[in-house]
């Protein structure tokens, strides 16, 4: 335990302002923001209002924490700026070259609370010069050049520091007994009277801090000083000066005391041993510190012998120089109140001593912890006879493996830190537990521990539950290596690649950490059946396997983010699962858990990363398609049995072609001598149909009919009439059924106007299909009609009437153009 130290800085605190702000913004949620659902609008612009004010508040409330904390700083100034804002309630001017302070400096902020003035140049202060700053708490001139002080009633002061000064004699105000809130008092003096302190001898204070760098000593006389109550006192004296204060001190309530630069040889160790009488006398001083302590190793002896049966439990030395020499001395470890000695960096100025009499006094001695740290110690020697140890801390010392090797009499120790040390062989730490049979909790972290060569079988102590073993260069054997019943491994920073799954001796595991490494996959709990918390984050895990869920059902917390996680398909029942579980479970989650492959999805969080089951799932994927492949051929096949379909597109292309040619034929084609838009050729056996479905459907349109039994001129052969209709016809329309290829002038027709097609180069032939033609049933003679038929299109006349509107529009299709006719008496109609 060590006292609470004063930085001479004001602790942060909580903005009072922003936490009502909060506040009110929660109870306004609270009671306004949870309705039906009929009230959504206002709820939307209720959310939005609360949004709105809070993002207000924040700007405001930044600006105006910038307008109430100034830190002006070393920046040279010279006096206090007179620019400042009058709501400034922090100002920190410290670190300047201001030499005078006045009332019109501070008068007009009025709100000031705390005032930084340290390391200045300031040589006199008249406290009226803050008789307007009725809320001012913190005061700070230490490390200024005052000598003189002209007091004034400041009633609200709690921290007032005048440390570090040119004061003859302790700057004491009578108007100081009415600061009742005062919990620091800084003072500096260079004598001191025994009343000095009587004005605040009522106040109870928790820390006092007396800067005696500038006392003098007088010869054959000693002063005294009372100091009634405070917690805490601090002496700093002169850092190159030999101890020499000579003062009878005594305090009433005193519960820690420290002592800053203490400079001592074996002369003036007895001075230092004076001064400690009334202080240490008391029964309520239980911790005591020497900071920055000079001594030879005899007069540190003598002082630690001089506290032994004092009521002091908790002595801490910082920044300890050792001179001059080191031999043997006599110790008598007599009963002692002491409960722990703690040294903290020592600097051993002597090269060669013995190394037994150093280590001697400490491994004997009958306390129970000790902690050495950051010190040159290269050993430490068991303990002679059972030890009193329960906690022993050697941080960063230079102990080898024989450390403590053979040690029986530490039998009470439950602590063992050997942090930053130099071990190597996890075999001999195992070993060297093996007669600590309380041992509970070793550190030997930040060492150079290796498990790549375990030549040898571990043997641990079976009462260790907490093991240490991080920043070393263990790899995937220390798994073969450790106590079986720990319960907290911590192995961060190290180079384990992979937990073997043959691990069977770790039931009692419930905490891991494994940070840092790089472990491939998250391990599963059949190895540890126990495990609670695992930390796995930064190490090399691209594709986390799912089962880790199944198999650790006692997961209270993991932290498995900063890996290199590839957000692919197998990544997504991992996703589903974190994501499931409760955010206190899941540490850094979502913000640590990012993609880091493919390159598109660098960053991505693994919570904003989607892909589709059907493209994860190769089976599915088949089967769907299987699926659709199938709906597809089924509504196939019933448009095509049920709909027609074949039926309606042929007839779709069709007249898509007729439109096409008809906007394409050249003009001077269409600007011969035409009497009729088109000829029909058919069997007389489907006149019925020509004449009473045919015709009248495109004479209605206006279109102009050929037809053999009204054009054809009398006296003329029949093979004259059909060539001179065809050439007289913008189209030549055949109606073809079995009828029509049994007819040979039917025949001919078509023969004929074949002829005319190629003759003219254009495409004037159309072919309506009234009945279907078995391909067989066409003689030989008639191959003109066979090609025909293969290579042409043709319309169909559907029988249902659904499809016959479709049918027209076809044939209108192919007349879709203005023609100019010309009749048998050579008359022009368009």
């Amino acid at each position: 335990m060590g006292c609470a130290g004063n930085t001479h800085r004001i602790p942060g605190r909580r903005n009072w302002t922003e936490f009502k702000m909060v506040r009110r913004t929660a109870a306004l949620e609270e009671n306004h923001c949870i309705m039906t659902p009929d009230k959504e609008p206002v709820v939307t612009n209720l959310w939005f209002f609360c949004i709105v004010i809070l993002i207000v508040g924040i700007i405001v409330q930044v600006s105006g924490e910038n307008e109430l904390r100034v830190d002006m700083s070393k920046i040279g100034l010279t006096h206090v700026p007179k620019d400042l804002s009058p709501r400034t309630e922090v100002l920190d001017i410290s670190q300047n070259y201001i030499s005078e302070l006045q009332i019109s400096d501070f008068s007009f902020l009025s709100g000031l609370k705390v005032l930084r003035l340290y390391h200045n140049r300031i040589q006199r202060l008249d406290f009226s010069v803050f008789k307007f700053n009725r809320y001012l708490e913190y005061l700070d001139l230490s490390h200024n050049q005052l000598q003189k002080i002209s007091c004034y009633p400041v009633v609200g002061v709690k921290h007032l520091d005048l440390s570090f000064n040119d004061f003859d004699a302790l700057p004491i105000c009578t108007e100081f007994g009415n600061l009742t809130q005062l919990n620091f008092l800084g003072l500096s003096a260079a004598k001191f009277q025994p009343l000095d302190l009587l004005p605040i001898a009522h106040l109870h204070l928790n820390y006092i801090l007396l800067d005696l760098g500038g006392y003098y000593v007088k010869e054959n006389e000693a002063e005294s000083l009372q100091i009634l109550n405070t917690k805490s006192l601090h002496f700093v004296f002169h850092p190159e000066s030999l101890f020499s204060v000579q003062v009878n001190i005594s305090v009433n309530t005193l519960g820690c005391l420290q002592l800053t630069n203490i400079k001592l040889n074996d002369e003036n160790c007895q001075v230092l041993i004076n001064f400690l009488l009334e202080l240490i006398r008391g029964p309520t001083l239980l911790n005591f510190t020497l900071n920055h302590m000079e001594t030879t190793w005899k007069c540190l002896v003598r002082v630690f012998q001089f506290l032994w049966p004092k009521p002091v439990e908790y002595l801490n030395i910082y920044n300890l120089t050792i001179v001059e020499s080191i031999n043997e001395e006599d110790f008598a470890y007599s009963e002692t109140a002491l409960k722990a000695l703690k040294i903290e960096h020592i600097k051993n100025q002597v090269f060669i001593f013995s190394q037994t009499a150093l280590y001697t006094v400490f491994s004997e001695m009958n306390i129970m912890m000790l902690t050495i740290s950051d010190t040159p110690f290269i050993h430490m020697l068991c303990p002679q006879a059972p030890s009193t140890f329960k906690f022993l801390n050697f941080t960063q010392n230079v102990f080898t493996d024989s450390v403590f090797q053979n040690c029986s009499t530490l039998v009470q120790l439950e602590t063992l830190i050997l942090q930053k040390n130099g071990l190597k062989n996890l075999c001999k730490v195992s070993l060297m537990t093996k007669n600590m049979p309380s041992l509970e909790f070793l550190d030997v972290s930040l060492n150079s521990l290796e498990s790549h060569r375990l030549e040898e079988n571990c043997t641990w102590v079976e009462s260790i539950v907490v093991l240490n073993m991080s920043s070393n260069i263990l790899t995937d054997s220390v798994f073969s290596c450790l106590p079986p019943k720990v319960k907290v491994l911590d192995l961060h920073n190290n180079r384990i690649m992979n937990i073997p799954k043959d691990v069977t001796h770790l039931e009692a595991l419930q905490e891991l950490n494994v940070a840092f490494n790089s472990l491939a996959d998250l391990p599963g709990c059949g190895t540890f059946s126990s495990l609670s918390v695992l930390i796995i984050d930064h190490n090399s895990i691209s594709h986390p396997s799912a089962d880790f869920f199944q198999s650790c059902q006692k997961m209270k917390s993991i932290q498995a983010g900063s890996n290199p996680f590839q957000c692919t398909c197998e990544l997504r029942d991992f996703i589903q699962h974190i994501g499931q579980l409760p955010s206190e479970v899941v540490e850094g989650w979502p913000d640590a858990y990012k993609c880091d492959y493919p390159e598109s999805y660098k960053g991505t969080p693994l919570k904003d990363f989607h892909v589709s089951p059907l493209s994860c799932n190769t089976g599915l994927l088949i089967v769907t398609i299987g699926v659709v492949v199938l709906v597809l051929a089924g509504s196939v096949t019933f448009f095509c049995l049920y709909l027609d379909l074949p039926w309606y597109l042929r007839m779709v292309c069709q007249w898509a072609k007729t439109r096409h040619r008809t906007r394409n034929i050249p003009l001077e084609e269409l600007q011969r001598n035409l009497q009729f838009h088109a000829f029909i050729s058919y069997s007389e056996h489907d006149s019925s149909w020509v004449k009473n479905e045919l015709v009248p459907c495109l004479e209605k349109e206006d279109i102009r009919i050929c037809l053999h039994e009204r054009n054809f001129v009398p006296g003329k052969s029949i093979v004259e009439n059909i060539i001179n209709c065809i050439e007289k016809s913008y189209k030549s329309i055949f109606v073809l059924s079995p009828n029509f290829v049994q007819s040979e002038w039917c025949h001919y027709e078509l023969y004929f106007a074949h002829h005319n097609l190629f003759h003219e180069g254009s495409e004037n032939l159309l072919l309506i299909l009234l009945e279907p033609i078995p391909p067989n049933s066409i003689p030989n003679k008639y191959h003109k009609l066979r090609a025909l038929m293969t290579q042409r299109t043709y319309l169909e006349w559907p029988l249902e009437k659904s499809k016959q509107g479709l049918f027209w529009a076809n044939i209108r299709a192919a007349f879709n153009m203005n023609l100019t006719l010309v009749n048998e008496n050579n008359d022009v109609k368009t």
